[in-house]
Order: structure tokens, then C-alpha cells, then sequence
């Protein structure tokens, strides 16, 4: 379903998932997806292992880690304005880049686990969104080229007793073109497709934003070179935790004598190490 922004916010708290159409130019996509397999090289030259057989059954899924450290066009995607609007309408004005990587389905890639991106870093219940999944389409998306799957409704789910067995029969493809994005509710249950065609990559980047308070899958200041580091964007630093302190999402730090102005001074403790 394309949408515009206004009707994709409402869709996605909703039903848990939005699809944007042509965020990138086909140009666009076609430039970022020739950025992405130079990153590639670029990661496996710095050890870095674009086989993951704990995510996937077999090699033809090429998975690349760590995308802000390799490509400053691949970085630029982590701001763009379409993708931020959409995670600030359901994560708040406050959240982390917990992780961004990119998943390239080749033919005779196959299926990995099902699972909800909240579930494989929260313990259950996870009763609202706290994580978002905003997936940057560099080719087309379909169901023989390896599309993702997700399950409708799953997005209501709250525990793992609600996956039923037959779970894999409730499985629908996102279907999408090289420069829209699909965005997802972290607690949207999915995994992804087999590519069953014999000449069609399926390329796709995820850029996984968190609640300010749960820990990220990356430590970017242990992950980026200093340097690197040093010349990124406010925005960018702040988005990826390289802030000297934390957020303070929620709360009222109003003096005392200002929240409560007609309390007598004799009822403040005298003891105890406030």
C-alpha cells in the first residue's frame, strides 16, 4: 500500500507497517545499491564476515554491519527527513541508531528465523513500539526475489505464546520498487523470503532505530575510528550515541521549592544521602 506521510504515520501505529513510495529516484537507488556492494568489499577487507550462518541457511545472504563506519552516502540515509518523520511518529522526538546493515538476497537465498525486532532484544511483554525498522529498498521487492515477510496483525502481539503453529502460513510479502521504503513496527513479526529467481539480487538496507533507553546493538563509539567520529553532524553524533550524556526522555525536574511552594522547610529530610 503507497501512502502519503500523513496516512502512512496513522498506518503504521495501526497495523505496524508503512510503505512510502520513491523516497529515492531510481537513479537514486541504483547509485546507493553501487555504494553498498563497494561497502561490502570494504567490509570484508577490514575482517568483517558478510556470512552470518547464525542469521542465514546459506551464503547467497549477504549481510554487511557497521554501514555509518564505510560509505557517507549510506550514513546520509540515517537523517533523511522522510524516514525521521516517520520513527518520530512513534518513537517521540528521542531515539537511537541502534543498528544499521544491509541484507542482499541472492538467488538461492533463503529464509531466516521469524522473529519481531523487539522480541530478540526485549523480554516479553512488549506491550508498545520501542523500536522501529525503516527498510531503504535498493532494488525491487518481491515475493520470488526474497521480499520480506511478515504475518498482519502481529504488531498485536505481546508475548511469545501469541505466535501460533501456523505462523508460517500467515506469511505475506512486502512488495515494493528500487527507492521506496517500508517501515516497521518493532514488534511486527516477519523474516525474510527465499529468492527462487536465477539472475535478481534483492537489496535492501535496514536502518533500526530505538528508545533512547534501551542499549543498541552497536557501540558506535567503540565501532567508528575517532576521526570519523569527529566530522559527523551534530544530528548524526547525537543519533548514534556519541553524546557525552544521555537523554533524559521524561520527567519533571522542577526545584523542589518551585514544585511545591507552600510545603514548610522543616519537612525536608535531615538525614540520608539526598
Amino acid at each position: 500500500m503507497a501512502l502519503n506521510l500523513e496516512e502512512a504515520k496513522a498506518h503504521l501505529r495501526e497495523h505496524g507497517w508503512a510503505r512510502i513510495p520513491s523516497v529515492l529516484s531510481k537513479e537514486g537507488a541504483a547509485h546507493t545499491l553501487d555504494r553498498l556492494w563497494k561497502a561490502k568489499e570494504a567490509s570484508e577487507a577490514n575482517g568483517e564476515d558478510t556470512f552470518q550462518p547464525i542469521l542465514d541457511p546459506n551464503s547467497a545472504n549477504v549481510r554487511v554491519f557497521y554501514l555509518p563506519e564505510l560509505d557517507e552516502r549510506l550514513r546520509d540515509l540515517l537523517t533523511h527527513p522522510t524516514g525521521i518523520e516517520l520513527t518520530q511518529s512513534v518513537l517521540g522526538d528521542k531515539f537511537l541508531v541502534s543498528n544499521f546493515s544491509a541484507n542482499i538476497a541472492r538467488p538461492g537465498a533463503q529464509s531466516m528465523a521469524l522473529h519481531s525486532d523487539q522480541s530478540i532484544v526485549l523480554p516479553e511483554p512488549w506491550q508498545d513500539i520501542w523500536a522501529v525498522n525503516v527498510i531503504w529498498c535498493l532494488t525491487r521487492m518481491t515475493k520470488e526475489n526474497g521480499a520480506t515477510l511478515y504475518i498482519p496483525g502481529s504488531n498485536r502481539w505481546t508475548r511469545w505464546e501469541d505466535v501460533p503453529p501456523n505462523a508460517p502460513d500467515l506469511l505475506v510479502p512486502f512488495e515494493a520498487d528500487a527507492g521506496d521504503i517500508v517501515v516497521l513496527d518493532g514488534r511486527l513479526w516477519h523474516t525474510s523470503g527465499s529468492n527462487v529467481t536465477s539472475d535478481e539480487d534483492r537489496a535492501i538496507l535496514f536502518a533500526y532505530y530505538t528508545a533512547p533507553y534501551m542499549r543498541q546493538l552497536v557501540n558506535w563509539t567503540a565501532k567508528l575510528p575517532k576521526e570519523l567520529q569527529e566530522s559527523l553532524s551534530p544530528e548524526l553524533k547525537e543519533l548514534l550515541g556519541l553524546s557525552h550524556i544521555g537523554y533524559v526522555v521524561h520527567g519533571d525536574l522542577t526545584y523542589m521549592a518551585d514544585k511545591y511552594p507552600k510545603a514548610s522547610p522543616s519537612s525536608a529530610p535531615t538525614r540520608g544521602n539526598v
